[in-house]
């Protein structure tokens, strides 16, 4: 009897279920935080009540020796916002992510003219099979250019798209990512059995993922929000990911220039290994740079003023040119999904010629209400703002939306008393 292939699985089987059961109390209080991930909150409530989720499903076919092979349709799921003739921006998240993810970006942007279309990575189980998935869904949009951001695995992938596709990617912006994943693969030994892995022990492994310990407020809220995003993942969903971010594999050179591609990076921590994320940045020198102080792993939730802010300077940097007049859909003020200090971003726009640019350095508490400082708002009206929507901004993660409806109802209301006074 050959007994080699029981001690192969063995030695695959062992270390996986030592590796769960050395981290089960991290996983552990993380899976009662994920059940405990109940409530949205109220701008992700607004976003979904404004902004349609679309399905589709796009065939593919690989060409191999002047044969056609049909090899199923890939299921998309994505959002769209925004005017349909500006270039694109796309969004491709991390394992952790889903097109919810980038909501907030989604609002802020749509809001002042951009198009932001933001995905999940579909069931691809190799690199070529992405490139050929996301250029089908490509076609299927009736989108020839775009301009894509993407965070870690999202990241890579999108350079690994603009190396084999370079006339469909006009610029990158890229967040917390990597050039290889050898260091991914040697760190999942068990890789080999990714497919028959269950679905609760594959969400486990991506949540060891996510660093542990106190966070500061919006840290913690955009934790919460991924967690609760991973529960919506399936076992096939997380499996292909998984698949992707260790599949031995590099980026090779690119067409695209230096000057069309902006790294932004977090550097108070990641589970991206700086290493990695150093090796990024040498490999495009003429870059430019956006530096995150905080934000995490996820610094478009935890961040997403300074976020939106880069994603404006990169996209009129690099010649996409917002259509504001066309922006439809939303009622109130757009900026449900931007935290405060992102709100009125132009006063930046003019004087960030830098490499090292950083938003962040300065108070973010005032630009939100300055853009209510309008010629028709006096004195009353602008401390009253301020007042509210610090109100607001602080009740809208926790209160149900129907309360955050009832305070801007009383916003507009106390508006309309003082203009009367005034």
């Amino acid at each position: 009897m050959n007994c080699a292939p029981l001690f192969t699985d063995l030695a695959i089987i062992v270390p996986l279920l030592l590796f769960f059961s050395s981290s089960s109390s991290s996983w552990r209080e993380k899976e009662r935080d994920m059940k405990g991930v109940s409530s949205a909150p109220g701008d992700y409530v607004y976003f979904k009540s404004q902004v349609p989720l679309h399905k589709i499903s796009v065939s593919l076919h690989l060409y191999y020796h002047d044969a056609i092979m049909q090899i199923g349709a890939k299921q998309w799921r994505y959002y769209d916002f925004g005017p349909k003739t500006v270039p694109p921006l796309i969004c491709i998240p991390g394992i952790a992510g889903t097109a919810d993810v980038y909501y907030k970006q989604i609002m802020s942007l749509s809001m002042k003219g951009y198009r932001v279309i933001s995905i999940d990575i579909p069931r691809v189980w190799n690199h070529q099979e992405w490139i050929h998935a996301f250029e089908k869904f490509l076609d299927s949009m009736n989108v020839h250019h775009v301009h894509i951001y993407g965070t870690s695995l999202g990241g890579f992938l999108a350079q690994i798209f603009a190396q084999h596709r370079p006339r469909r990617v006009k610029s990158l912006v890229l967040s917390n990512t990597f050039l290889e994943t050898h260091k991914f693969a040697a760190a999942m030994p068990w890789s080999p059995i990714v497919n028959w892995t269950p679905s609760f022990l594959l969400k486990r492994y991506i949540l060891t993922g996510i660093r542990d310990g106190p966070h500061e407020p919006f840290i913690a809220d955009s934790v919460d929000f991924v967690v609760g995003q991973v529960e919506t993942l399936g076992r096939e969903d997380l499996s292909s990911r998984l698949t992707l971010n260790v599949n031995v594999a590099s980026v090779g050179p690119l067409l695209l220039s230096d000057s069309f591609i902006t790294i932004m990076d977090t550097i108070d921590y990641c589970a991206v290994p700086q290493q990695l994320k150093d090796q990024v940045s040498e490999r495009y020198p003429g870059a430019r740079r956006a530096v995150l102080k905080t934000g995490g792993d996820f610094p478009f939730l935890s961040r997403p003023d300074e976020v939106n802010l880069y994603l404006q300077l990169h996209l009129r940097r690099v010649g996409v040119e917002a259509k504001p007049e066309l922006v439809k859909g939303f009622s109130g003020d757009g900026n449900a999904g931007s935290s405060m200090g992102e709100n009125n971003g132009r006063d930046h726009f003019d004087n960030s010629g830098k490499d090292h640019e950083d938003p962040g350095a300065q108070e973010g508490g005032s630009d939100l209400t300055e853009s209510f400082n309008s010629e028709t708002h006096g004195l009353h009206q602008q401390v009253l703002a301020k007042l509210l929507l610090n109100v607001f901004y602080n009740l809208n993660f926790s209160m149900h939306v129907s309360c955050a409806s009832l305070i801007l109802q009383y916003y507009a209301l106390s508006l309309y008393i003082t203009s009367k006074q005034v």
